[in-house]
């Protein structure tokens, strides 16, 4: 039991200076509750829990970017985040004229277990972004199939995502996939995702254009089933009857498939000249090539074909000599075939990193660069009004040359080139141009 040692007017008159107390903090507190409510949210608590205006970490702000770098892929997320480094390293890590220091982390959106993109893992680097007040733009993704997941993830939170290489069109132009894309993608009505790499409508069509000017008549179609690899082989497909060439068949892969033998044998009787896939490299493209050969199927009769998603190293270490020969396009035009501001840039980078930049390099740069000189109009942590200053780069003079953002987010930049191997490296080909 507590004793008292004070006559209870001694305790009364506590007491009530007590109560006096509790009540002052009382209103104090809720005072301040009113004044934040409407605090760049409109007095909408929802949008408050999601939107991340602060200025809590005084002068830092980050950046991250979110690639598949376990497994294949790695070589061409490295020169991506190599790029990405290049511009902070001109600005020394710094924004408006040094008032806002950058932080920069690479994420990793593939795991060992898969060999590339996860979408668990996607999402949870999404959520790790959002959550992190300091967090103002979100360069990527690597695949359009990430790209759909964590869109509207961070367009809920007014966070800003430029794309160095997500090419399926639905993802930001309507009437270009399902009927409800791309609107599914940004639930708080505004856009929040960019892409310095012109999409897939452009390169589908280039590339059976492409295929018709090697020659090529008779075409199989193959894809990984994936948003990016369907997508664009379906786009190929399209095209392709329309000017005229003949597809024999169109079907998906199983790409953890041990082999194709069959598939290409079925595909050999039926005397194409060519095959398209769609898809990555990661999806076992290099299996496909090394089963199309083995069966009879040789490149002085049978072209084989793919988009950018097969235009790296990984693709030529998996297919081995039986890559000799192969096509793909790609959405711009390689680093070392890159003029003015671009060549500068590419001899930078090789004296810098002491190897030849993979083909979405520059691309890294110019979305790293987007997103800095956002930053730089805005000089404070309001991820709203960084985002609005990105999606409204206009002549934007960079490596790729001057362009600008559409009201999709999309690049004006239309420029598109073919690639061979040869000599078991990629060798530019020559400048395409859609339609």
């Amino acid at each position: 039991m507590i004793k008292h040692y004070l006559h209870k007017p001694a305790i009364d008159k506590a007491y009530g200076q007590l109560r006096k107390f509790v009540c002052v903090l009382w209103v104090v507190s809720i005072c301040a509750g009113c004044s934040n409510s409407g605090s760049g949210t409109g007095g909408n608590s929802t949008t408050s829990t999601t939107s991340t205006t602060s200025t809590t970490s005084g002068d830092t702000i980050k950046i991250v970017s979110s690639l598949p770098m376990t497994g294949s892929a790695l070589g061409q997320t490295q020169s991506i985040v190599n790029g990405v480094k290049q511009v902070l390293d001109e600005t020394k890590s710094t924004a408006c004229n040094g008032k806002l220091k950058i932080e920069y982390q690479a994420l990793d959106d593939a795991t060992a277990a898969a060999g590339k993109w996860d979408p668990a893992q996607e999402t949870t680097n999404a959520n790790k972004a959002v959550a992190d007040n300091n967090v103002v733009a979100y360069i990527g993704t690597f695949n359009s199939g990430a790209a759909k997941l964590s869109i509207p993830i961070l367009n809920q939170a007014n966070l800003v995502m430029v794309s160095p290489a997500n090419t399926y069109p639905g993802l930001t132009k309507p009437g270009k996939g399902t009927a409800n894309e791309p609107n599914v993608y940004y639930p708080n009505g505004k856009r929040n995702f960019s892409r310095v790499v012109p999409a897939d409508d452009l390169q589908g069509n280039a590339a059976a254009n492409w295929a018709k000017s090697l020659g090529a008549k008779k075409v199989y179609i193959l894809d990984d089933q994936e948003l990016y690899g369907k997508g664009l082989a379906d786009i190929f497909d399209a095209t392709g009857k329309k000017i005229g060439l003949q597809v024999l068949g169109h079907e998906g892969i199983d790409p953890k498939a041990s082999d194709y033998k069959a598939l290409m044998t079925k595909i050999k009787a039926l005397n194409p000249d060519m095959i398209y896939f769609g898809g990555i490299s990661q999806n076992n493209a290099g299996q496909l090539i090394k089963d199309m050969r083995n069966v009879g199927m040789t490149p002085d009769k049978v072209k084989f074909m793919g988009p950018d998603g097969i235009f790296e190293q990984a693709f030529i270490d998996a297919a081995g000599k039986d890559g000799e020969g192969a096509y793909a396009t790609f959405g711009g035009v390689p680093g070392k075939e890159l003029k003015g501001a671009g060549k500068t840039w590419y001899e930078n980078y090789k004296k810098t990193y002491n190897v030849e930049p993979e083909a979405y390099a520059s691309y890294g740069y110019e979305a790293g660069k987007a997103v800095v000189t956002g930053i730089d109009k805005v000089c404070k942590n309001d991820r709203a009004a960084i985002r609005d200053a990105v999606m409204n780069t206009k002549d934007f003079k960079g490596l790729l040359g001057t362009w600008s953002f559409d009201p999709n987010g999309d690049t004006t930049l239309t420029t598109l080139s073919g690639n061979q191997v040869k000599s078991g490296k990629w060798s530019f080909v020559t400048v395409l141009k859609a339609g």
